[in-house]
């Protein structure tokens, strides 16, 4: 690991992403730098408020923007890109949801017609207060409103896919991508199996919160100035889907439509990496998760579903620490950013 350089990088609209593969890197990193990258919102900006309706203020495929990408040295296929997020913070005081026609996980969809009328189109406005750490719900057609807990969270991040392919940022993968889980909070680590030379890093789309399944399909989006450092794992396993590591859980994610599929994905992933990690035969490490394991849902309205798969590392009997204790590294690294 390099000792880490320092740099922040704030891209003006006209340099935003909407895929990963395609796009040049716009800064280079290595192992163990730490640095600071402006994202916008899903929106890119242009919605603040009620009368700013998504379907007359953004224009597809010019949704769900990211920043980047970045190119990590060192970086090849068959490597794991370890990313940590040292802090998420709001970038502007205010947050917006909305209902879309046709989107969403009640209502009509290209994958589930049916003769129901579309949605209304709405947007609502959470005003955000960092020092009490809420976001204010205020009803539309009534008084009616509620602090909930700040929860800032990073809904899109990947790396290049592979085989050259290009996808649109609003897609969940193996690449990781609009993987739209809360977990991806700060203090978080999250490892990408890298695809491409230079991996080429790239991330946008904050949530001020989230429910599990972002149910309407849109979260309390925000900009954010967000916090990162990476390091490149060099060979050993692939890392086939994105897997993460807090100071208390690691968990796989799967992405797939219909929802099971995503489910076997992430609980197949994180079986064989527990089996590995602690020595365990893998039919005794499937009956630990079966019975300790927690499947939180990412996303259940994006082209692909997202959900996880979860186990407490107090569960797990003395693991090695995952990948290198890569976690730990970043973390320290990190500590006393902003």
């Amino acid at each position: 690991m390099s000792s880490g350089s320092h740099f922040t990088y704030r891209p003006t609209r006209d340099e935003l992403a909407y895929t990963f593969g395609g796009r040049i890197p716009v800064a280079h990193v290595r192992s163990g730098d730490v640095f600071i990258v402006h994202t916008e919102d899903c929106f890119g900006g242009r919605v603040r408020g009620p009368a700013d309706l998504p379907s007359q203020v953004c224009a597809m495929p010019y949704l769900n923007p990211v920043s980047g990408p970045f190119f990590v040295e060192d970086a090849e296929p068959g490597d794991t890109l370890a990313v940590h997020i040292a802090s998420i913070v709001p970038a502007r005081d205010w947050g917006v949801p909305a209902t879309f026609p046709y989107f969403g996980a009640l209502t009509s969809t290209p994958h589930t017609a049916t003769l129901q009328p579309p949605l209304d189109e709405r947007v609502w406005v959470y005003h955000i207060d960092p020092t009490a750490g809420t976001v204010r719900y205020c009803a539309t057609s009534s008084d009616h409103s509620v602090e909930l807990p700040l929860d800032p969270m990073i809904g899109t991040i990947g790396v290049d896919p592979a085989a050259m392919e290009t996808r649109a940022t609003i897609v969940p993968d193996y690449y990781g991508g609009n993987l739209d889980t809360p977990q991806l909070r700060a203090g978080t680590t999250l490892y990408l199996g890298v695809n491409v030379h230079g991996a080429l890093l790239a991330l946008g789309d904050g949530h001020a919160r989230q429910g599990e399944g972002e149910a309407c399909g849109v979260a309390v989006e925000i900009a954010t100035v967000t916090t990162l450092a990476v390091e490149v794992i060099k060979g050993g396993l692939p890392t086939a889907w994105p897997r993460l590591e807090t100071d208390t859980a690691i968990m796989s994610v799967g992405c797939a439509r219909p929802l099971e599929d995503a489910y076997r994905i992430a609980h197949q992933d994180l079986t064989t990496w527990t089996a590995d990690l602690c020595r365990l035969d893998t039919l005794d490490a499937y009956q630990l998760i079966s019975q300790a394991g927690r499947a939180p849902i990412g996303n259940v309205c994006d082209p692909n579903y997202t959900i996880l798969a979860a186990i407490d590392k107090a569960h797990l009997p003395q693991p090695q620490p995952a990948y290198a204790d890569a976690h730990a590294r970043l973390r320290s690294l990190t500590q006393g950013q902003p």
